[in-house]
């Protein structure tokens, strides 16, 4: 139905709605002032070097920095390409900081439970002395020790222990001997394989008989048997005392080797003191005591009883410094990069033996990036700490406690054998996080220690204000840019060219992004162009062609579905009108790069009871945005359709020629507009697209990607071909974001496509259908000629062929005072 519609079969002539005028091509795209920039190029400029436009964000910053207080380390929350950690990193070698004096650590042997290394602290600079004082201990140990038992002094003693010895061991055997002899016996000894035994012979003719001899002697018979049993009787009466002399002698060789062993350990002890004292007197730390007494006893004991197949015991006297510092390094600032629980925490290293068994070490104890911090600042991404195992758990209990862990209990492994648990180290140490605004919340709703330990903030902007200082700002960045990358100066366009490019990305009226990383790489990328050109400077021309250039790379999925509406494989009409069909946009992403198309929406509706069904919900299509929006469309229904029944109608809209997920509610005004066409028979224009979300009273609301939006459907309009008629509809708020591409803004100029701005769905529904929209009067009634007078009409049709009969309280038209047309309800009645 075109400029008619039907209402109890009368033919009533609707009214032509009065169209806003387009926007005019200066607003389509903000231009910078070329007065704004003050230089020929970037080789003028003195290259900025902190970040701009984050003034707030630096001041929390610097609190964060200088305050010393329990659980004020740091989340900075902004996008990345912002310059936070630029920022950051700066601000930390720029600021004279009263970092704590970090000390040094090491781990040495603990010969008590060698499973549990012992901590040795120091003050700042003294591990590497401690080490090589450790060093020369051991080489003294192993070399030079063994050759002061070697010396005149302890030879006498050892002597003279030895003399004394033997001199015992002579008044026990002698009488032993004398009385065997005055037997007619003889204590011999004899090697029996490696052992030597004490045994008794009998003398022959003044020399001892053994008892292969003394056999033969008798078989010769020049023993006689009393002769033997005489020999045998003494014998068994002088075995039982050998055995007695021969526990005392023992007993004595024995107390002769305890002696000769103490003499080693005097002798031992007595060298190493005077060598000990003197490390003693340059490390304060008790453990260091302890150690050096551990050292000595364990140097003792295997030196004053010495075995041939030891190894070198002096591997154990060996210092592991995890962590030294100079004297004047300032505070430590280390950025980790792949936070690992191991990467923050530490390892223990293993060494493999042929067998494929895993042994350690205190020397094989390797520090992590929470010990190298110590007493400065730890720098970390939260996305990549969250994503490492274990990592963030860590990193909390340490921050907590005050106590780094290098091998936590959970990830002890004890298939690998022995494993090592080395003593906990104090840290102070102040965690810098990165992250986003969503990591922010996730952790601050479902962390209940994150809010705790990080309760600083540090906001970073993704926009500044639009101004002629930070127009200049973005010189001064470009120039630091060419300086560090030794990239040609960039002329005054090509800045200009870029601060317009900065404002596009920001997508906000009056706004540039600060997301200079992807600034950065568009300034590369001009700065290439040039090269290639032979330019020694970067043009605004070579800017315009490395934005082009960007996009080429990425619009691949983009192209083919412009070549899928240009073929007809997607079916969009970019002329003519149809009912219950409209022209929504919609977005697609590609990294960092947005791309818009067009998106066929259709609704069909009759009489019913199920109300509105979103097609794309049902099919589970829908994310929760779009659904919200939604839901807020048949709140606006009842808003602008003020019946005196219950509406009653089965619709349904759909995205045409959609199947992936669909979200976000920037298409709910064209959903709205195409519901209304479907009711009132209304054709729409096919020429206009429109994006735009709705609330519950018809205002149009502000929508993302509005530029990319509309170079979609101007794409696909001069694929299948400009009419002159072709436009957009936007929300107003959204007019000042506008930033659209050159060429769209000149074809806007000659008059062959159009931006039109509304603020009411009224608005959109004029432009859309060329008849007004109405507006209620102070009844709230609207007047039968405009659309939404025939959508009450219609919507009074539909319940009255939904009901068995139509109810007693709804008169007819005209029937009763104070009741509109067609089952329209005045503002001041209440609704059934």
């Amino acid at each position: 139905m075109s400029g008619e519609a039907h209402a109890d079969a009368e033919v009533i002539e609707l009214k032509a709605a009065t169209s806003p005028d387009p926007l005019a091509a200066d607003r389509l795209r903000w231009r910078c002032d070329p007065a704004w920039l003050t230089f020929d190029s970037t080789a003028e400029l003195e290259p900025i070097e902190g970040v701009i436009g984050q003034e707030s964000a630096i001041d929390a910053l610097q609190f964060g920095l200088e305050v010393a207080a329990a659980g004020q380390n740091i989340f900075v929350r902004g996008l990345t390409g912002t310059g936070r950690l630029t920022l950051v990193r700066r601000m930390l070698t720029q600021i004279r900081l009263a970092c704590p004096a970090a000390r040094d650590r090491c781990y040495v042997h603990n010969f008590t439970s060698p499973e549990r290394p012992r901590l040795v602290t120091l003050p700042r600079g003294q591990a590497p002395a401690f080490r090589r004082a450790m060093e020369e201990l051991s080489e003294f140990i192993r070399v030079d020790l063994p050759g002061a038992l070697r010396s005149e002094a302890f030879e006498a003693k050892k002597t003279a222990l030895e003399q004394a010895s033997q001199r015992e061991a002579a008044a026990l055997i002698a009488p032993f001997e004398q009385a065997l002899k005055d037997s007619g016996l003889a204590l011999v000894t004899v090697m029996v394989g490696p052992v030597s035994q004490a045994a008794l012979f009998p003398i022959v003719e003044g020399r001892p008989v053994p008892p292969e001899q003394w056999q033969e002697l008798r078989q010769s018979g020049r023993i006689s048997d009393a002769e033997a049993a005489e020999f045998q009787k003494k014998h068994d009466a002088f075995q039982a005392q050998l055995a007695t002399v021969m526990e005392q002698v023992s007993a004595a060789r024995s107390r002769h080797a305890e002696a000769l062993a103490q003499l080693r350990e005097r002798q031992v002890r007595d060298v190493l003191k005077s060598y000990v004292s003197r490390i003693l007197g340059c490390f304060e730390d008790p453990n260091v005591g302890v150690f050096l007494g551990e050292v000595v006893d364990d140097a003792v004991r295997r030196l004053a009883r010495p075995r041939e197949d030891e190894e070198d015991f002096t591997q154990l006297y060996r210092v592991n410094v995890l962590i030294s510092r100079g004297g004047d390094d300032g505070c430590e600032i280390v950025v980790e990069t792949v936070p690992t629980m191991s990467n923050l925490l530490g390892v223990i290293e293993r060494r493999f033996d042929r067998e494929g068994v895993g042994r350690t070490n205190h020397m094989l104890i390797r520090a992590g990036s929470l010990l190298r911090a110590d007493g400065g600042y730890l720098i970390l991404e939260a996305r990549d700490i969250l994503s490492e195992p274990g990592a963030w758990r860590v990193l909390l209990r340490t921050l907590k406690t005050g106590r780094l862990e290098i091998v936590p209990p959970e990830v002890t492994l004890p298939w690998w054998g022995p494993s090592m648990q080395p003593e906990p180290i104090d840290v102070a140490v102040k965690v810098i996080l990165l992250g986003d605004a969503e990591i922010y919340a996730v952790l601050d709703a479902y962390d209940a220690d994150f809010p705790n330990l990080f309760k600083v903030l540090a906001d970073f902007d993704t926009v500044i204000a639009r101004s002629k200082d930070s127009a200049m700002q973005y010189g001064r960045v470009l120039a630091r840019i060419a300086r560090e990358e030794g990239l040609p100066p960039f002329e005054r366009g090509a800045v200009a060219a870029l601060v317009e490019h900065g404002a596009r990305i920001a997508g906000q009226g009056g706004k540039l992004t600060t997301r200079f990383g992807r600034l950065a790489d568009i300034a590369r990328e001009a700065a290439f162009v040039a090269g290639k050109s032979g330019r020694t400077s970067v043009s605004d021309g070579h800017v315009g062609e490395a934005v082009r250039r960007t996009k080429r790379r990425a619009e691949m999925p983009s192209r083919r579905f412009r070549e899928a509406i240009a073929e007809g494989t997607i079916k969009i009409a970019v002329s003519g009108s149809a009912v219950g069909q409209i022209n929504g946009l919609a977005v697609m992403q590609a990294g960092p790069l947005t791309y818009g198309f067009p998106a066929r929406i259709t609704a069909t509706i009759g009489p019913g009871s199920a109300g509105v069904t979103n097609i794309d919900r049902e099919a589970d299509l829908s994310g929760a945005i779009h659904t919200k929006g939604f839901y807020i469309l048949g709140g606006l229904l009842r808003t602008l359709l003020r019946t005196q029944h219950p509406l009653a109608f089965n619709a349904s809209i759909a995205f045409e020629q959609s199947y992936g997920g669909i979200d976000g509610d920037s298409a709910s005004g064209a959903e709205i507009c195409c519901l209304l066409s479907a009711l009132t028979d209304i054709p729409l224009r096919q020429d206009l697209a429109m994006t735009g979300a709705i609330d519950q009273v018809g205002n149009i609301l502000t929508i993302g990607a509005a530029n990319e939006k509309i170079e979609g459907f101007f794409d696909a309009c001069r694929d299948l071909g400009l009419t002159g008629t072709q436009g957009v509809i936007i929300p107003t708020s959204n007019a000042a974001d506008l930033m659209l591409r050159p060429d769209v803004v000149e074809t806007c100029r000659a008059g062959k496509f159009h931006v039109y701005a509304v603020d009411h769905v009224r608005t959109a529904l004029g432009l859309l259908t060329g008849i007004e929209a109405g507006e209620p009067d102070e009844l709230g009634l609207y007047p039968d000629e405009t659309l939404l007078g025939v959508a009450v009409a219609r919507a009074y049709e539909y319940w009255i062929k939904a009901s068995q009969n139509a109810p007693q309280f709804a008169p007819m038209p005209d029937e009763a005072e104070g009741v509109g047309s067609a089952g329209q309800t005045p503002a001041a009645a209440e609704p059934s």
